[in-house]
């Protein structure tokens, strides 16, 4: 009696002579192909990493056997707690995997050829999904047919734009009563997802994490491009040229908010925004020390910045400094009088062309208004007693490291204490 072996399934034997040859491989290094050689094998490995894509995706469609015999919510359940896989994403890939056995089987037959990756497949899926039921199936057809054509050029993001337009390509007659819709759902959207919130870290940090509009945060972007231009951020923070791109950003958002005019914000309580901060009179004089600033983003109100810091922030910012005697008695809250007035900033740009630092070219119109006679020490608020320095030399100002030299000619020239 002769027995017969049972073949095995094709697409388990497809699987499985991969995974063999691919064992059969492994100890193979690319490092020694030739540049044209590697230009290939790369190529090919995106095109089978699309066809594995297209074949676990249609496995995923048909397996809701699978979620029942195991008692889960879903396929996806099961294989990520399996396969130790991220379950979002794999419950994202369940999705695209109907879409594409019951809607769109001509992107399931192109991705099994290799012709269109995992990324591109679902963003043709979801430009699809969003066209309007009332366009029709031979135009929606038609729109799949073009998007597959734009995908042998184009990546998934350009994919998407143009996934995006491509109503106004397969019905434009009513691409623009429906560009509208979109464009209202979408801004409801943002109205009701956008949020901005603040978690102090305790190391002199605060998280800030936003979401917001496209609109609002494309005018942020444009304002913080407009502070880390070479004249800009590099006149408070030298070295930012050398620094990554998200850290000049957060430099740029401090000096934005810096330049803020306090009186032109809401008022709160029938008083001008105001930030207050509390420093001991000796520690105001000094430099010395910290000093307390309130804020409503930490549990107490209150956070700390160095004396130094408050000095600084004083020329400039909407600050009421709440003075403290030694033992903690309020002996004077200043008013913002004390503040350089439009004024005196137009008489100052007079004077000063540039940053009153010798050597320095900032344009003064970038410049903040300095007391040479420090306010904590009874400096007065007018023009004889007062230069326009770009914002780091401002910083250099209150740095305890330095000395000041008055120039001849009305500029500052710094000197490193020994």
């Amino acid at each position: 009696m002769t027995l017969t072996q049972t073949p095995p399934q094709p697409l388990t034997a497809a699987v499985g002579t991969a995974r063999h040859a691919l064992a059969e491989v492994r100890d193979v290094q690319p490092l020694y192909l030739g540049r044209d050689e590697k230009e290939v094998l790369l190529v090919q490995l995106a095109g089978l990493q699309a066809q594995v894509d297209e074949l676990r995706l249609r496995t995923l469609a048909v397996s809701s056997d699978v979620a029942e015999e195991h008692g889960t919510r879903d396929v996806t359940q099961w294989l990520a707690t399996t396969v130790h896989a991220d379950p979002v994403r794999m419950r994202g890939d369940e999705k695209l995997a109907h879409a594409l056995d019951g809607r769109f089987p001509a992107t399931a037959a192109v991705m099994a050829s290799g012709g269109v990756n995992l990324d591109q497949a679902r963003v043709i899926a979801e430009c699809l999904d969003d066209l309007p039921d009332r366009i029709g199936v031979e135009a929606k057809a038609q729109a799949e047919t073009d998007l597959l054509g734009f995908a042998r050029e184009f990546g998934p993001a350009d994919l998407r734009r143009l996934g995006r337009a491509i109503l106004h390509v397969c019905a434009p007659e009513i691409a623009d009563a429906e560009d509208a819709r979109r464009l209202q759902e979408q801004e409801k959207h943002a109205a009701e997802k956008s949020s901005v919130r603040f978690r102090p870290l305790g190391d002199g940090t605060t998280r800030v994490s936003m979401r917001l509009a496209d609109a609002t945060a494309g005018r942020l972007g444009t304002y913080l491009d407009s502070f880390t231009s070479p004249r800009g951020l590099e006149a408070t923070c030298p070295e930012a040229e050398r620094l990554p791109r998200h850290r000049r950003l957060a430099l740029a958002f401090g000096t934005l908010l810096e330049h803020l005019d306090p009186r032109r914000l809401p008022e709160h309580g029938g008083d001008a925004t105001t930030v207050i901060v509390t420093v001991g009179l000796e520690q105001l004089r000094s430099g010395l020390g910290a000093a307390t600033l309130t804020t409503p983003l930490t549990a107490d109100g209150a956070g700390e910045i160095s004396a130094t810091e408050a000095r600084r922030l004083a020329c400039t910012a909407g600050i009421i400094p709440a003075v403290l005697g030694g033992q903690g008695e309020v002996l004077d809250l200043g008013r913002k009088q004390r503040l350089f007035s439009p004024a005196i900033r137009r008489a100052l740009g007079l004077k000063q062309k540039t940053c009153a630092a010798e050597g320095c070219t900032v344009p003064a119109r970038w410049c903040e208004a300095h007391h040479l006679v420090p306010w904590s020490q009874g400096g007065h608020t007018r023009l004889k007693d007062a230069k326009l320095f770009c914002g780091f030399d401002h910083h250099r100002m209150h740095d305890p490291a330095y000395d000041r030299e008055l120039l001849p000619d009305g500029q500052v020239r710094f000197h490193r204490k020994t």
